[in-house]
């Protein structure tokens, strides 16, 4: 059954687990001797035209079928769970969530009655400006299948609207979001090993943790952005994935959920001017306490490289162009889909060119063999890139050069001796702009991001760093004072009257690398 959520897709709660095969495979089918129909009867007592979900408790191996129809299955214990909705004529109509643990053995029938249902009924010492109910969305898992939340029936209503059928099962779990919106949003989770007979809770605020999102504008391939929450319990349970929508707007904006403590994972839809999401950044998740706060940002300048270097494996030098424009408050989860050409030589010598997108794919890489031991240099040129959409007029980071030079054996499988650099304006305005005719300190930090276990990473450290800044768009470059910072360094970059900024630097490393990375538009002056 999906949940039904004004304005946005279905979320589909119906969930079957990786391994856990769709099919009936012919030596089940053959020992299928034994059956179960599952009628379904609303909350005035009528039958109920439902979807159960069947779940074998002890395999996992999942069916659905229509309420009222015989479903064949061999002898064994199952998990019959579904949620019984029922429309009215005006309003969202009712759900009424149930589950029946059932030993088939022979034809078996057995019966969801809505009626045994009891309201989820959930409470907080709201402020004034919160005057609406609240709206849950809530689940009943497998509970002893590893990951309960994928084995899984859901429903979404209003308080007063949704209900559950107890059931003190083990083999059960139970869990629900609720959320209440005013100026804040306020929003609670609770799980529980089966169904109540009380199913809800009461909450304070007091006790409640604060998660801001401040979004900026400028730097993303819409103008729209859905910011959400989602549960991620340490260990996964019915409140798995559950999912708040917090605000949908336009850059820039700031917004604030107060939210039971725990682990969350805020994210970020990012909407273009057709209506499709075409990206979307998933930063670290948060364990917060009662009475912390934490402000999570996304679409802060500068958007620039995130994680991948080149490697030699297998006598090639390979590179992987995920994640070279990406938001660095999210990380490699943040990244936008880029098309770009990839250049390796030796010398005068062009070994390979190339031209990739890893736009709607995941595995476009570059690979070249070389023969001997030597120094090489690898470009990458790469531009946002997304058929289908208009870009926002003035878009920042939406170009990124990198160039790097390295050391290379095909006999030895090494990570190359290079850096990447991430640029951190200080002052810019909720659109990534800076003051016309200021001065803007950049925090500049250079990183090698980990390639995995396989290869080895070479030993290589800092030796010096420069960094030059462009009006013009990369025409004439400027050299940028820059002084060091701790682990990072502090360059001061003078600005135009207006326009925007681009940044360049260059590492050089104890290894005999150097690396030249140039983010243009990266950030505006206005």
């Amino acid at each position: 059954m999906s949940v039904r959520r004004p304005g946005r897709a279905p979320i589909v709660f119906v969930g079957v687990a990786v391994l856990a095969p769709l099919f009936v495979p012919a030596a089940t089918a053959q020992a299928a001797s034994s059956s179960l129909t599952v009628t379904t009867l609303g909350r005035h007592g009528a039958k109920v035209a439902t979807t159960v979900t069947v779940v074998n408790a002890t395999s996992g191996e999942t069916r659905t079928v229509k309420s009222g129809k015989r479903l064949s299955l061999p002898a064994g214990r199952y998990i019959a769970m579904t949620d019984i909705y029922e429309s009215v004529t005006d309003g969202l109509g009712t759900d009424t969530i149930g589950a029946q643990v059932v030993t088939v053995s022979g034809a078996k029938s057995v019966t969801l009655d809505a009626r045994k249902g009891k309201p989820v009924k959930v409470s907080l010492d709201t402020p004034a400006d919160v005057t609406g109910p609240a709206r849950i969305s809530a689940q009943v898992c497998a509970a002893d299948l590893g990951m309960p939340s994928a084995y899984s029936v859901g429903g979404w209503n209003d308080a007063g609207s949704l209900y559950a059928i107890p059931n003190s099962s083990k083999l059960l779990q139970f869990g629900y979001m609720a959320q209440w919106s005013g100026n804040d949003n306020y929003v609670a989770v609770k799980n529980t090993t089966g169904i109540p007979a009380a199913p809800g809770g009461a909450f304070k605020r007091s006790k409640l943790a604060t998660l801001r999102f401040s979004v900026r504008a400028g730097t993303q391939m819409g103008t729209q952005n859905d910011t959400a929450l989602q549960p991620e319990p340490k260990v996964d349970d019915c409140t798995t994935d559950l999912y708040a929508n917090v605000t949908d707007d336009s850059a820039p904006f700031t917004t604030t959920v107060h939210v039971t403590p725990g682990t969350w994972q805020p994210r970020d839809d990012v909407i273009a001017n057709n209506g499709d999401v075409v990206s979307g950044g998933f930063p670290a998740t948060r364990t917060l306490k009662a009475g912390q706060s934490f402000t999570q940002s996304f679409g802060r300048a500068v958007w620039s490289p995130m994680h991948y270097l080149p490697t030699v494996w297998q006598k090639s030098v390979n590179f992987v162009p995920d994640a070279l424009i990406g938001d660095p408050d999210v990380g490699v989860w943040g990244a936008d889909p880029t098309k770009e050409t990839v250049v390796l030589s030796k010398g005068s010598t062009t070994i390979k060119k190339q031209t990739l997108t890893n736009w709607a794919s995941s595995d476009a890489s570059f690979a070249a063999r070389i023969r001997s031991a030597g120094t090489y240099r690898l470009t990458v040129d790469a531009h946002r890139y997304r058929p289908g959409i208009t870009f926002p007029s003035g878009m920042l980071s939406s170009r990124v050069t990198l160039d790097w030079r390295f050391k290379a054996d095909p006999a030895k499988s090494v990570v190359a001796s290079v850096f990447m650099t991430r640029f951190l304006p200080a002052g810019l305005d909720s659109r990534n702009r800076a003051q016309p005719n200021s001065t803007t300190s950049v925090t500049v930090s250079a990183g090698r991001g980990s390639q995995g276990p396989d290869i080895k990473f070479t030993k290589s450290t800092v030796k010096s760093l420069k960094v030059w800044a462009s009006s013009d768009g990369g025409t004439t470059w400027k050299a940028v004072s820059v002084t060091r910072s701790g682990s990072a360094w502090k360059a001061a970059v003078h600005n135009p009257a207006s326009g925007a900024v681009a940044l360049r630097s260059q590492v050089t490393d104890s290894a005999g690398g150097t690396s030249v990375e140039t983010v243009y538009r990266a950030y505006a002056i206005g």
